[in-house]
């Protein structure tokens, strides 16, 4: 099989990559992106070819890579939350609009799409648990501009939706929900609020900054250990009968569900326990949504997703609990600390 990913160096692609080289040595990659600080030696490997370079100023190469390829993996995307408020307009032109010319490759060169929705396409819906072919996707007004994001990714959905409807595109779609582990984001760099949830706290914690719950941090989601993540997302690839064609997947653990005052305790405590970090000064406190993020910004209560899709047409369950995988995470962080923690 032959697969081009394009944002290869991403916490999605660089552990696929490694899986795919160690699991299954007859496949052949061709990889994207501008940076390889996650990616190490894999780009040197036998089987696979990169190039780094902005997909946006890459468009012919791209075309050309998908015409010589099975699968198409666009995983290039702003996925921080900060980002959502503070350039919305850069979230768009990235996720929608560049990703769209590519969609528009695989259509018209007959290519198979694995493309990445995300959990937040839901919204503020109510219709716990999120199933992919019933729940409603309910956003906020206009002026709260972290909508830019789900918006983006639900009209990639609609548009891929629609081409393979009209039979131009095989295709599948799958729904990542709070996926953590190795290479999330970079948590030894001091750049303060921009990473996501467990990156943001660790990164805090790293550094002895407070680690601030928007609100009272009573938010509820869904953690899933990237592994498992992976394991999913090969069956999806692997596409053993036909069995993700034309299907929208949720990928998430409903059993890992944790407040994100939770997170922060359980992620400060596993740290503290090594001796390294046993006299950390970290505090958890509190800001509002305004102070941390933004006029734009707007929270979510509850993300819970249905798996019934990903067990019954993957044979997929996962297998990694809560404490387990944040202890895993951070073991990781732990171990490839830089010499200077402020990169």
């Amino acid at each position: 099989m032959k697969i081009l990913i394009l944002g290869a160096n991403g916490f999605i692609g660089s552990n696929l990559i490694a899986h795919i080289v160690e699991h299954q040595p007859e496949w052949k990659i061709t990889a994207l992106d501008i940076a390889t600080d996650k990616l190490g030696d894999l780009i040197s490997h036998k089987n696979v070819g990169f190039l780094k370079a902005d997909m946006r100023e890459s468009r012919a190469w791209i075309e050309d890579q998908v015409k010589q390829v099975d699968v198409v993996l666009p995983l290039v995307a702003i996925a921080t939350p900060a980002t959502y408020v503070s350039n919305p307009i850069s979230v768009f032109e990235l996720d929608f609009e560049a990703n769209l010319a590519v969609v528009r490759d695989c259509v018209k060169y007959k290519k198979r799409l694995i493309f990445p929705s995300t959990s937040e396409v839901y919204g503020m819906s109510d219709d716990l648990p999120y199933d992919e072919e019933e729940s409603r996707l309910v956003t906020g007004p206009i002026h709260k501009q972290r909508w830019i994001y789900s918006c983006s990714k639900q009209m990639m959905d609609r548009v891929i939706y629609a081409y393979g409807a009209r039979g131009d595109l095989q295709f599948t779609l799958f729904r990542p929900f709070n996926w953590m582990g190795p290479g999330l984001d970079n948590v030894w760099s001091n750049k303060g609020k921009s990473s996501r949830v467990v990156s943001q706290f660790l990164s805090d914690i790293f550094h002895n900054r407070d680690i601030q719950l928007v609100g009272d941090g009573s938010q509820q989601r869904c953690f899933l250990y990237i592994d498992d993540a992976i394991e999913a997302l090969m069956r999806i690839i692997e596409n053993k009968n036909g069995c993700a064609d034309s299907q929208i997947i949720n990928i998430g653990s409903p059993d890992n569900e944790a407040t994100i005052k939770q997170l922060a305790e359980s992620l400060l405590a596993i740290v503290k326990n090594n001796p390294e970090f046993k006299n950390t000064i970290t505090k958890i406190t509190t800001t509002t949504a305004d102070e941390h993020y933004g006029k734009g910004y707007q929270d979510v209560g509850r993300r819970v997703p249905s798996i019934k899709k990903a067990q019954t047409l993957l044979d997929w369950q996962p297998t990694t609990d809560f404490e387990t995988s944040l202890k895993k995470t951070v073991d990781y962080y732990i171990s490839t600390q830089p010499d200077s923690k402020s990169v």
